[in-house]
């Protein structure tokens, strides 16, 4: 967990959150897998470690190969997984995550909880610089599609996720 954890800093080390506070991009991953241990009662490595790194491919310089030489075949595969291909525009790999959730393995679909758990509650807790209302009321409606299709993966974090849905009235797809 540790060597994950320096290579993901060392790996995102000048990436910031879009947060006012410009939050360090590190805590993500680090929430993210906390999250997975804390509420989900993850205890997998390979998950957690997986957690910690499925930023990486997508936002650095990082490739699945190193990956897989540093942390194995199945912290690859979850990575590459929930790794979103950055070639295609942003509409389509939102739509894809929508599309690929069902089918996911189930260790990337903690993963991709997690992360919309993390995500969703900094979106509650300050609004990211130049996003409005309206983009923030439209990540918690895409969210709540693609945690539709992940259902029956990890009841702990699908109960706090609509829990937030709710809270923001978004009941149905």
């Amino acid at each position: 967990m540790l060597e994950a954890i320096h290579f993901a800093a060392t790996k995102h080390r000048d990436q910031r959150r879009k947060d006012p506070e410009k939050t360090p991009y590190i805590n993500h991953p680090i929430g993210v897998a906390y999250i997975l241990w804390k509420e989900g009662g993850v205890y997998d490595t390979d998950v957690l470690q997986a957690a910690i790194l499925h930023d990486t491919v997508e936002d650095t310089n990082t490739t699945f190969e190193e990956v897989e030489s540093k942390f194995g075949p199945e912290v690859r595969h979850i990575v590459t997984e929930v790794t979103d291909d950055k070639r295609l525009p942003k509409l389509e790999r939102k739509r894809l995550q929508i599309v690929h959730a069902k089918t996911s393995s189930h260790k990337a679909k903690l993963v991709k909880l997690a992360d919309k758990l993390f995500n969703l509650r900094d979106l509650n807790r300050v609004t990211p610089e130049g996003w409005t209302q309206e983009r923030v009321d439209e990540y918690f409606r895409w969210a709540h599609k693609v945690v539709e299709e992940l259902k029956g993966t990890n009841e702990a974090l699908e109960n706090e996720l609509y829990r937030l849905f709710a809270q923001r009235g978004i009941t149905e797809i």
